[in-house]
């Protein structure tokens, strides 16, 4: 069975102005697993990295600018090339 789809795209003037609001993340370049129990929406402000589903379905890559949408269900690989900074949002 195919992992949830991962969105990326660019936000609306609207979708910017709400992430303002919510909370901040950044980590330097690394590899690392992780899974999500609910859905995440993230804006990111600076730097780069791809996400692989661990089932190999899907690989999605971003940066500065853009809206990343990762799914309730996902089990996945972040290999984070330059270190980044996002506001993020769970739910």
């Amino acid at each position: 069975m195919a992992s949830p789809k991962i969105i990326v795209r660019k936000p609306t003037a609207a979708e910017r102005k709400e992430a303002a609001l919510w909370g901040e993340w950044s980590k330097e370049p690394s590899a690392f697993e992780w899974s999500y129990d609910e859905q995440e929406t993230c804006l990111i402000l600076e730097g780069s990295a791809s996400v692989k589903s661990k089932d190999g379905s899907q690989s999605v890559s971003f940066g500065p600018g853009d809206w990343v949408v990762f799914p309730a269900g996902l089990q996945c690989v972040w290999t984070i090339s330059k270190a980044i900074r996002k506001k993020y949002q769970f739910g």
